[in-house]
């Protein structure tokens, strides 16, 4: 047999991708989008320092970045009031979320989630062998306390919860997630994703243990900091665990623009909050825009809202395809009964007047083609 020979696992696999980028269905539409709120993607951008420090890093690039990102990890060290043997940097939280499945999961080793979270996370489980074992949502958000015991009942590696959570925005209080920490089984390791934590209420974030070894935190640049082309995530967990991703990550992974661009953006915390208060502002709109057009907009710690249809899964399909023939980009959730809703990504007021006029309209095809 002439060609590669793939593994029974690579074969058992679809060759898919968890998102199908709105490049793709611009492709495929022929026509840009006007208004992309849909990847949960910063509009508002990064820090103008960042921008200047990645313009002056760019004559540099003829070097590879430093493997140990020594600036970075050592600045995220003192943000954080951690030691730097704490940080682990990463080509994003997907990258690390890679890594760590690598470091600890085996064929047939099962992994607690939610059903309808965070994809990605399961492309990596799936990839590496995983036995996925899905825990419903409970009101719109992910469930603590039974994530916590199905990992106990399946003899779970990991368990994972994002908190803010994605797709749906909920959010569980500091006290709530400290809880789960100190009931992780024995042999169980929590990944804590907090991509969207900077916009969520204060205490939503537990107090910081950097040497709890139940527990790995995961944050990143793309979000808050406006930096998701640059793909700069990190995580905080016990010394021991973060040495290990030495065994497995990609050492030059991350580039040096990306690493002066998130040096400089941490040192800006005046922009961060400055974004964190449109965002906030935005999100508040998108309500407004939903209640205009009798839709309820879920309450939201993200930089997105989820606003439910009011119907089923394929009603909210019909929605979202409306706003695509518009050229306004959403996305929904992908699991009953969460996609009975669309999800919708702060915008820029621009972005907003687009949507307030695209949604009756949607709203009107949806009807249409469900009758």
């Amino acid at each position: 047999m002439n060609g590669p020979r793939y593994t029974k696992l690579a074969e058992s696999l679809p060759a898919s991708v968890p998102f199908v980028g709105p490049e793709a269905q611009e492709r495929a539409r022929g026509a840009p989008f006007v208004a992309r709120i849909g990847a949960n993607e910063n509009v508002f951008g990064p820090s103008p320092r960042a921008i200047q420090a990645m313009r002056e890093a760019v004559p540099s690039t003829w070097m590879y970045g430093d493997p140990e990102s020594h600036e970075l990890r050592s600045a995220l060290a003192d943000f954080h009031g951690v030691g730097f043997e704490n940080v682990m940097i990463g080509e994003g939280i997907d990258a690390l979320l890679g890594y760590l499945v690598r470091l600890l999961v085996a064929p047939g080793d099962r992994v607690v989630t939610s059903a309808g979270a965070y994809p990605t996370f399961n492309y990596h489980v799936a990839g590496f062998g995983g036995e996925l074992v899905c825990v419903p949502y409970k009101d719109d958000a992910e469930d603590p306390e039974a994530l916590i015991a199905r990992a106990g009942e399946v003899g779970a590696k990991l368990v994972y919860l994002a908190n803010p959570d994605n797709p749906m925005g909920s959010w569980h209080s500091a006290e709530v997630v400290q809880r789960m920490i100190e009931a992780v089984p024995a042999g169980c390791l929590l990944v804590l994703d907090e991509a969207y934590v900077e916009f969520a209420p204060d205490k939503t974030a537990p107090a910081l243990d950097a040497s709890d070894p139940r527990l790995i935190r995961f944050r990143t640049f793309s979000k808050a900091y406006g930096m998701a082309g640059a793909r700069v995530g990190y995580a905080l967990g016990a010394p021991d665990l973060i040495d290990a991703f030495n065994k497995v990550r990609n050492h030059f992974g991350l580039c040096r623009i990306s690493q002066a661009g998130a040096l400089a953006a941490l040192a800006d915390q005046g922009w961060l909050q400055q974004t964190i208060a449109k965002v906030a502002r935005s999100r508040d709109r998108i309500g407004r825009i939903a209640a205009e057009n009798g839709l309820l907009a879920l309450p939201s710690a993200t930089n997105f809202v989820a606003i439910d249809c009011g119907r089923d899964g394929t009603f909210a399909k019909a929605v979202m395809n409306g706003l695509l023939e518009q050229g306004i980009f959403v996305r929904a959730p992908f699991a009953s009964p969460q996609d009975r809703c669309i999800r919708i990504s702060a915008g820029r007021p621009e972005d907003l007047d687009l949507l307030a006029a695209a949604l009756p309209k949607a709203l009107d095809f949806a009807v249409r083609n469900a009758t």
